[in-house]
C-alpha cells in the first residue's frame, strides 16, 4: 500500500492525524512538525508514526505517494507545490492558496502531471448538506431564490489573515456546492475592532448566475457560536444548523405564493406555512469521508469532488472579497483565470 504523511499538527493537524489513525492505518507513515513541543506530543500519541522535522525525508521517500498539508494558510502553496514537484497526490486544507493566481497553478500542476489535488472543503462531506444538494437537485424547494449564512463565535482570533478568509471559505464552498456553480461578483464591508490590519467582522453578498445570491456573515466577535445556512426556495426552505446537535437540517414547507391581480392590476400574494420535517440523516464524521475519499482517489486515479478548481472557485471568491474591502464594498468580478477542468 503507498504511504501517506501528514505535514502540520497544529490546530487542525490533530484532527486529521486521528481521521488518519482510523482510515489510513498502517500507510500513515509520516508526521513532519517543526515545533518540538508539537511533534513530542505526537510520537506519544501515534509511536508508529515517524515524526520528523525535514519536509525532504517525505519528498525523498518513493513509498510515499501522498500527502496532507495542515499548516498555516501563507504556506499551502510553496509546500503544494513542493510535493507536487516530487510526484506526490495532496490534499490540502482550506483555502488552496491565498491568490487566484497560485491557486489556479497549483491546479493545472496537478492535471498536468496527473496527480490528485485536492482541498479540504469538509462541509462538503456533511451529511445535512449533502441532504440539502440532494433536496435540491429533486426540485423539491422549487427554485433556488437564496441563501444567507452566519459563521460566527468569541474566538480563535488571527492576526495574519481577516475573519473571511480564516473561516468564509466553509461558506463560499457550500454555497458554491448548493448552487451548483461558481460565483460571479461579491461585495464586501468590514470592520477592524480589535486589530488595525484586519477585518474582524465581514458581511460579504456574492452574486450567482441566474441572480441568485448568498449573504454571509462572518465574525470572530460576537457572543455566542453560530454556524447556520439559511435556503429559501420558491416552494420550501431549508435551515442547516450545524451547532444544533439532534436536528441539523430542517425543512419548511413555507413561501408566498403569487395570485391574480386584484382589480386595480396590483399582485396579490397568499403564504404559506405548512409543516417543517427533519430529515433522517447518517451518523458520519465528515472528516473521516472527507479523507476516505482522498484516499480512494489516490487510488482508483478519480479527480475528487472537491478538487483543485473546486479551490480555485473559492480562492477566487476571498481574493475579490479582499478587493471589495479595500474599495468600501464595490462590487468586484471574480474571476477564476480558468473555467475547472
Amino acid at each position: 500500500m503507498s504511504g501517506v504523511a501528514l505535514i502540520g499538527f497544529g490546530y487542525w493537524g490533530p484532527n486529521l492525524a486521528r481521521n488518519l489513525q482510523n482510515h489510513a492505518g498502517p500507510r500513515w507513515r509520516y508526521l513532519v512538525e517543526l515545533s518540538e513541543e508539537r511533534a513530542a506530543r505526537a510520537r506519544q500519541l501515534y509511536p508508529q508514526v515517524q515524526v520528523v522535522s525535514d519536509l525532504d525525508i517525505v519528498l525523498n521517500d518513493p513509498e510515499v505517494t501522498a500527502a496532507i498539508v495542515a499548516t498555516p494558510a501563507a504556506t499551502h502553496t510553496p509546500l503544494t507545490r513542493r510535493l507536487l514537484d516530487a510526484g506526490k497526490h495532496v490534499m490540502v486544507e482550506k483555502p488552496l492558496a491565498l491568490t487566484t493566481e497560485d491557486a489556479a497553478s497549483l491546479a493545472t500542476q496537478a492535471d498536468e502531471a496527473g496527480k490528485v489535488l485536492m482541498v479540504g472543503h469538509v462541509f462538503e462531506y456533511v451529511p445535512a448538506v449533502l441532504e440539502m444538494k440532494k433536496i435540491i437537485e429533486a426540485g423539491e424547494i422549487g427554485d433556488l431564490l437564496y441563501l444567507h449564512s452566519q459563521r460566527l463565535n468569541l474566538g480563535r482570533i488571527q492576526s495574519d489573515v481577516n475573519a473571511f478568509t480564516s473561516i468564509g471559505p466553509h461558506d463560499v464552498s457550500i454555497a458554491n456546492f448548493l448552487v451548483g456553480g461558481g460565483a460571479e461578483w461579491v461585495s464586501a464591508r468590514g470592520a477592524r475592532y480589535l486589530n488595525e490590519n484586519v477585518d474582524d467582522v465581514v458581511f460579504v453578498t456574492v452574486g450567482y448566475p441566474g441572480g441568485v445570491l448568498a449573504h454571509m456573515h462572518v465574525s470572530w466577535l460576537d457572543p455566542s457560536k453560530t454556524r447556520k445556512t439559511t435556503v429559501v426556495g420558491s416552494k420550501q426552505m431549508m435551515v442547516f444548523d450545524d451547532v444544533d446537535s439532534e436536528t441539523k437540517l430542517r425543512v419548511y414547507d413555507k413561501g408566498a405564493d403569487r395570485l391574480d391581480p386584484d382589480a386595480y392590476g396590483a399582485w396579490q400574494y397568499k403564504l404559506r406555512d405548512g409543516a417543517m420535517r427533519v430529515p433522517s440523516l447518517p451518523m458520519a464524521e465528515p472528516l473521516g469521508a472527507e479523507l476516505k475519499h482522498f484516499l480512494e482517489c489516490v487510488d482508483t486515479g478519480a479527480r475528487p469532488r472537491t478538487d483543485g478548481w473546486n479551490g480555485v472557485e473559492v480562492v477566487a471568491v476571498l481574493e475579490a472579497v479582499e478587493e471589495s474591502l479595500r474599495k468600501g464594498g464595490e462590487q468586484i468580478a471574480v474571476n477564476t483565470l480558468r473555467k475547472r477542468a
